[in-house]
Parts: structure tokens; C-alpha cells; sequence
């Protein structure tokens, strides 16, 4: 993936022929300057001017520092503040600080040089601590230089407010350039009252002063407020420069402004501000949030000169936009015109690599990253690299690049505990947060990230845990974290607890919506979930294309036929959403779970886009509910066409074969699967009892209650049969005789997490089980009869829906 420079055998002397050139060009410089000219008066003079401005690298700066101390010239405040200034500018405050303190009489410029120095080198404390020495010991009074560079360096209010009083004491509250500062900082601090009140008062704005509102605003997410300055600002007379415009642009992406974007757009050409390198790299940012790419793409072929910001820019605008190819091309545009990639280019193009699924390259992004040493340095770069394995499904070498960085940061624990959820290791998620908790304080994103993971396993006491801490910050009222709790609640079976919630959080978007729209559809609620569709439109929330894959999703599961219809309808024709692949999946799906075969086999046929696994997929599953045996050997050859390494569609003909009794076509297909190294995923089945979640297997004899699990088992198979249970025979894929055909039977994952439940719980509470994978048949029936027998509900949610067994009847109604 990456092009690298050749190495020749002469590398030692080409890597050191620029510092051999270096100090020549000193030499000469040296010779030239050190000519001693007689003046009028035989006095001898050397231009040290000329020197100082020679100065680009450290080992130059110390011979000029001994060339001045040769000179006399050491104890000169002139000469030693340019010294403290040189060897910060390049890097050493070290060097910077013994010269100063070498100073006998030191003046204010003196000092203002030694407080920027440490700002200039990030040193932000020491240049706090060098203001109070420089105010409180000097004997000197701060000028107005003294405090932009001080209240920069300020990392905590408490010290910009100390300052804040020094410049009221000293009478430098009118000053602009010093308000400006004060104003900077309180934004920095989100004290946007305390900044407001000052940028009022100012009797004169200069352009900082305005620049400083704005940016404050924009930064701390007050959108409409740095409208009203920028605004404000117009009406004035006072004109918008680069700064003001790269301020402004982000704001009006988070608005969802095009217009007001443009409009800057517009002024900035009309200004002749658009071949501004800052100002186009905005551009290009901005109407690559509105994903207008063509747009962006004509900004970056227009600019004059490009940087590494402006690459990646562009190529990280094609990323967010699912371009990962014309991304990948852009980098190698970059490389081909010699700018040197950064970190944030990986950044990026770890996200084009998972997108395009290439583990291969993914390993030369990893490699290139640790050549650089940035894995190290930088903890972006090793976040970016966690994130990039875990979208490839490689949560092991995400792991292991975990464990190796030096330092991890909230994003990287939120990063791992993402991968482990998505990639459906609910547990191991969990378990990466119980140990985050002892490292580092969770933020917003960690709940997001971590929320699915309990709701993926139903560890639904664990969750209610985590809501309690939201509630303690405020944090459940958050869009975000609070329609991850309703998600949560909705999944574990709680679907009044989630109903609860989404009437707290904010609906002015279509998330929450989404999520409480999709809880209803798999609890079979569809006529529910279209009433809460309904309130949407009333609400005049606009609808997404997940809403209606939620939509279709409860329709199918409910049977209703029309009312999917209509939904898919109102989707294109009201709201101008293209179908994507998923809709179109919903669909067949519908179609074939309600017996209309032949419809859905006709709608796969009349799609403008070719049908991918999951919609062949849904066909072969109606095909096995419906005993289509013919239709079903014709969509299990498409599949395997598109989607030949997913054993769960091996499975389903096999299932198909099985049913009818044609052992031959079964052995066919297992074949089949057995020699592309395909495995059946297991299935399994989890119950949390007493705060701990215990999962059993199908066949589980592991279990510390093993033999009260099968004991349990024995007596509610004959209480059942008492009522008329009778074992249903096809449900079982293999060709055994009938006793031990319903051994297999009673020993479904599903019961024996029911049994455990039994014995584990008190007497008639409810029991909620979670299953991997879709319920069959015969549990389904013996849940019923378990319900009735033990007077308790029990909930079980499948891979495709809830099911709430009550009295005997399940909430389904058999549809399912």
C-alpha cells in the first residue's frame, strides 16, 4: 500500500550531508558577517542581526549563544531576550530559561519573552508560574503583552480568573487586545456568560475581538448564538476575514444550513478569500458533512497550493460519505505529489480499509504506523488502528494493539468495548468495562458503547445498574444515552420501561423514534409501532431509512401484508428515500412469512439493484416455514452464489431437507458445508439469575445444577404430556430413533435455561431468556404447556423476535 523512498547503501551520508550543509552555510555566513569594517571612529562591529535570523536549527543557536558570550554581549537584556526567543522557537525552554535566568536586569519584554516561550513549547504551568514570579518578585508592571500569551496557558478557570482580576487592578480592562484574550479564555471554559459580558462592554472591537465571540460559540456547540454575533457582526460594517469564515462553516453543517454555507462561500469569492488555504480546507469540510461531494472535490482541484490537511480533507470526505475507493485512490494521489501523510491521514485511512473489508491492507496501516513510531506517540493512531481490526472482525489483534499502547484514553477503552459489542462478544465487552471503571472515568460515549452489550446478552439487572448512575449524572436525558437505555429496556422485555423513557428524552430527531419503533416490531406490537409512526409524522419528525426498515421488520413479524405495503410506499413516494438492500429484504421477507411464495420470488425479480444474502436469505426461510422444497434448492443456489461462507444458509436447506424426511439431501448439503470448512454455530441460550448471567448450550451437561436442570426437565415433560404434549419429531435434524429424538428435544438450549430458571427463581416470577438463534418449533409448543404448568411468564427472545408465553398462549399468536 505504501510507496517507499529506496534506501541506498549510502544512506549514512545522504542522511548526513544536510547537517554537513547546515553548518557550512553557518561557516559562510560566520565569514561574511565576521568581517570586521572600521567605522569612522576604528570602532569594529559584527551583524549579529543577520546571525540571529540564520538560526534554523538548535546546534546553531548554541554557537551564536557562544559567539554573543565571546562578543560581551551576554549581559545585554537586547541580546539575551532574542537568545530566550531563538531557543524557543526551536524547541528547547530549557536553554530558553538558563539564559534568562543569566539575565542581572531583566526588563518586561524580558519576561513577556520567557511566559511566551513556555506557551510557544507547551508548557502551559510553567508559563502561569513564571507570570506570578514575574508579578510578584520583579518589582515591574505588566503591559499588555503580558497577558494573551499567560491566559492562554491557563489550564484551569480559577487561574484565568486570578488574571482576570490583575488586569481590572492594573487598568487593562479596555484594552482590545487584552479583552480579546479574556475573552478566548472564558469560552475555552464554557463560561460563554462571563465571555458575553465582556465582548458587550468592549467600547472597541477590533477583528480578534470578533473572531474570539465567534469561535467561542462555535466551539462550545452554541450554533444559533454565533449566528447572532456573526450577524451582529454584518450589520457593523465589519467584514468577514479567513478566520471569521473558518470559524463560521462548521456551525453551519451543524445546522444543517446549506444555504448560509453557500452564501459564505459566495462572500469568500467574491473577497477573493476562496484560494486561502484555510478557507478551502473548510469548504471542502463542510460540504463534505452535507455530502456534496462534487462540490468539495471542484474546491480541492481549485486550490492553488494544498497541504496535508487539505489531502486529508478531501479523502476523509469520501470516507464519511462510503466512497472507500475513490478515498483509497486520493491517498495515492497524495503520496504520487510528495505530501507526507500524518497521523490523522491514517486515521482515515484505517476507516477506508475496514470499510472496504481488506485485512491485508489493514495489516500495511498497521505496520507503516508502527515504522513511524506514532503507535507510541500519538494515541489517536492506536485508537484508529483498535478500530480499524475490530470493523475487519479481528478482535484479537484489536485486542493485542490495545494492550500495547502506552497510554489509552477514555476513546480507547470505548473503542475496544465498540469492537467487542458489534462483532457480538457481548460478555467480553462487559468484562473490558469492569476493568475501564478502575482505570478511568466512563464519558457519554461509553455508555453508548457499552448499553448494547447488556442489551445483547439481556443482562437486564446489570443495565438497570447503569441507568441508576445515568440518573445520578443527568445523563439518561441525553438523545444518545437515553435511546440506548430505551433499547436496552426494549430488548430485555421491559417494554413499558422503555415506553417510560422515550417520553423523557428529547424526539426531536428520528433516533428515539427509531428505537422505540423498532422494540414494539419485535415484541410483535406492529400496530403499536405504526400508531408510533403516525405521532412521528404529527410531530413532524422526519423519518429515516432505518425507521422504515423498523416498520417492515414489525409488519413482517405481525403478517401485515397491506400495511407493509403502505409503508414501503409512503417511504419513496412521500419522503423520497431510495430502498436500500435491507427494505428490500423486509419485504421478501413479509411476503414469504405470510405464504405469498410466489410474490416474493416476483418482487426479488422486479428490483432495480441484484439481490444480495439477505434477501435470497429471507426467500430460503420462508421456503422452510412453508415446506418449499423446490423454491427453497433454487434461492439456497443464489445464495451460496453471493454469500458461500455463511453456514447458517447451509443450515437452513438442510433443515428444509430434513423436514420432509429426504436424509440423503441433508447429508448432500452437510457435505457440502463440511468440506468448505464451514461450522455450525452453536446454539445457545442465556438466563441471568441472582446478578450473574449463566448460558447453556445445547446438550449442556456442564452446568453446576446439571443433574436439578434434567431432573426438572423429566417432571415438567410429564406433567406435560398429562396435558397433551406431544413431541414434534421433525424438529429433529438428525436420523435416530424416537427415544433419543426427544432427548435432543428436551435438551434445547432454551429449556434447559427455563428448567435452571424454575429452580433458580422464585415461584411465579417472570423468566427471561435470550437465545442466538431462531426458537424451534417443538420448544415453542413446550414453552406453552411450561407457562401454564408453573403459572409464570416467560419471555424468550430469538434471533428474530420476543415471545411472551403466558397462560399457555404466546404473545406471537404462531406467527412467527
Amino acid at each position: 500500500m505504501f510507496r517507499l523512498v529506496s534506501t541506498y547503501r549510502s544512506r549514512h551520508i545522504s542522511e548526513s550531508l544536510p547537517l554537513f550543509q547546515a553548518r557550512r552555510t553557518l561557516f559562510s555566513t560566520s565569514v561574511n558577517v565576521l568581517q570586521r569594517t572600521s567605522d569612522e571612529d576604528g570602532d569594529k562591529r559584527i551583524d549579529f542581526d543577520r546571525l540571529f535570523k540564520s538560526c534554523n536549527r538548535l546546534h546553531l543557536a548554541k554557537l551564536l549563544h557562544a559567539l554573543v558570550v565571546v562578543a560581551g554581549k551576554a549581559r545585554s537584556i537586547f541580546f539575551s531576550a532574542k537568545l530566550v526567543n531563538v531557543y524557543a522557537y526551536l524547541g528547547d525552554v530549557s536553554f530558553s530559561r538558563r539564559t534568562f535566568d543569566q539575565i542581572p536586569n531583566k526588563d518586561v519584554y524580558t519576561w513577556n519573552s520567557m511566559v511566551s516561550a513556555y506557551v510557544r513549547t507547551g508548557h502551559f504551568r510553567e508559563a502561569v508560574d513564571c507570570f506570578y514570579q514575574f508579578f510578584l518578585t520583579s518589582g515591574l508592571r505588566p503591559d499588555f503583552y503580558t497577558f494573551a500569551p499567560v491566559l492562554k496557558a491557563c489550564k484551569n478557570p480559577l487561574d484565568g480568573m486570578r488574571i482576570h482580576c490583575l488586569v481590572l487592578k492594573l487598568g487593562f480592562e479596555w484594552d482590545v487586545f487584552v479583552t480579546a484574550s479574556l475573552v478566548h479564555m472564558y469560552t475555552r471554559f464554557r463560561a460563554l456568560g462571563n465571555a458575553r459580558k465582556l465582548f458587550d462592554d468592549m467600547p472597541v472591537r477590533d477583528m480578534g475581538s470578533w473572531n474570539a465571540m465567534i469561535s467561542g460559540y462555535c466551539q462550545n456547540s452554541n450554533a444559533a448564538e454565533a449566528l447572532d454575533v456573526l450577524n451582529e457582526m454584518r450589520s457593523e460594517g465589519v467584514l468577514m476575514d479567513p478566520v471569521t469564515i473558518v470559524s463560521i462553516l462548521p456551525i453551519c453543517a451543524q445546522l444543517d444550513d446549506i444555504l448560509n454555507g453557500m452564501s459564505i462561500h459566495v462572500y469568500s469569492i467574491k473577497r477573493g478569500l476562496e484560494y486561502d488555504l484555510f478557507v478551502s480546507n473548510a469548504l471542502i469540510n463542510m460540504y463534505a458533512k452535507f455530502g456534496e461531494l462534487a462540490i468539495a472535490q471542484k474546491v480541492f482541484d481549485n486550490m492553488v497550493v494544498r497541504d496535508v490537511v487539505s489531502w486529508n480533507s478531501i479523502t476523509s470526505a469520501y470516507e464519511q460519505n462510503d466512497d472507500p475507493t475513490r478515498a483509497l485512490a486520493l491517498f495515492y494521489d497524495m503520496q504520487l505529489s510528495g505530501i507526507s501523510p500524518d497521523y490523522l491521514t491514517l486515521v482515515s485511512l484505517s476507516s477506508i480499509v475496514a470499510q472496504l473489508g481488506d485485512s491485508w491492507n489493514g495489516k500495511s496501516v498497521h505496520g507503516f504506523v508502527m515504522r513511524r513510531g506514532w503507535i507510541l506517540k500519538d494515541v489517536i493512531s492506536g485508537n484508529s488502528v483498535v478500530d480499524m481490526y475490530s470493523k475487519l472482525g479481528d478482535m484479537s489483534s484489536a485486542g493485542a494493539v490495545f494492550q500495547a499502547l502506552p497510554v489509552k484514553d477514555v476513546v480507547s477503552w470505548n473503542t475496544l468495548i465498540t469492537g467487542y459489542t458489534q462483532n457480538g462478544l457481548a460478555s467480553e465487552a462487559i468484562e473490558v468495562f469492569d476493568m475501564m471503571q478502575k482505570e478511568i472515568a466512563p464519558n457519554q460515549a461509553t455508555w453508548v458503547s457499552i448499553l448494547p452489550a447488556y442489551s445483547n446478552i439481556g443482562a437486564l439487572q446489570q443495565g438497570m445498574r447503569v441507568h441508576g448512575l445515568l440518573v445520578k449524572s443527568s445523563l439518561y436525558l441525553d438523545i444518545f444515552v437515553g435511546t440506548c437505555l430505551i433499547d436496552m429496556y426494549g430488548k430485555c422485555g421491559k417494554l413499558d420501561d422503555a415506553m417510560s423513557l422515550f417520553y423523557e428524552v428529547p424526539k426531536m430527531t428520528s433516533v428515539p423514534w427509531n428505537a422505540i419503533i423498532s422494540c414494539h416490531g419485535i415484541h410483535g406490537h406492529a400496530e403499536k409501532a405504526l400508531k408510533l409512526f403516525r405521532e412521528m409524522r404529527e410531530e413532524r419528525v422526519k423519518p429515516d431509512h432505518v425507521t422504515f426498515v423498523s416498520l417492515l421488520s414489525a409488519c413482517s413479524h405481525s403478517g401485515l401484508v397491506e400495511e407493509g405495503q403502505w409503508c414501503f410506499n409512503v417511504m419513496r413516494e412521500e419522503y423520497g428515500i431510495e430502498p436500500i438492500l435491507k427494505h428490500y429484504g423486509c419485504m421478501v421477507d413479509m411476503f414469504g412469512r405470510a405464504g405469498h411464495l410466489e410474490k416474493a420470488y416476483n418482487f426479488i425479480k422486479d428490483m432495480p439493484v441484484k439481490p444480495d444474502a439477505s434477501v435470497w436469505g429471507a426467500l430460503l426461510g420462508a421456503c422452510r416455514i412453508h415446506g418449499n422444497i423446490d423454491l427453497g434448492a433454487f434461492a439456497s443456489e443464489r445464495l451460496f452464489e453471493v454469500d458461500s461462507e455463511n453456514v447458517g444458509y447451509y443450515v437452513l436447506m438442510s433443515n428444509i431437507y430434513a423436514n420432509i424426511g429426504k436424509w440423503e439431501g441433508v447429508d448432500k448439503v452437510r457435505t457440502l458445508a463440511r468440506d468448505m470448512g464451514l461450522r455450525k454455530t452453536p446454539g445457545w441460550s442465556s438466563i441471568e439469575a441472582n446478578n450473574k448471567v449463566d448460558v447453556f448450550y445445547t446438550g449442556n451437561q456442564s452446568h453446576p445444577k446439571c443433574e436439578e436442570i434434567y431432573k426438572e426437565l423429566r417432571n415438567l415433560n410429564a406433567k406435560m404430556r398429562s396435558l397433551g404434549y406431544v413431541p414434534d419429531y421433525s424438529f429433529v435434524l438428525q436420523d435416530v430413533e424416537e427415544d433419543e429424538k426427544e432427548h435432543i428435544l428436551m435438551s434445547h438450549s432454551e429449556r434447559l435455561a427455563i428448567a435452571f430458571g424454575i429452580i433458580s427463581t422464585p415461584p411465579k416470577t417472570p423468566i427471561r431468556i435470550f437465545k442466538n438463534l431462531r426458537v424451534c418449533g417443538d420448544c415453542h409448543n413446550a414453552t406453552k404447556y411450561i407457562s401454564k404448568i408453573t403459572e409464570r411468564e416467560i419471555i424468550v427472545r430469538d434471533s428474530n423476535r420476543f415471545h411472551h408465553f403466558k397462560d399457555g398462549v404466546c404473545s406471537c399468536s404462531d406467527y412467527w
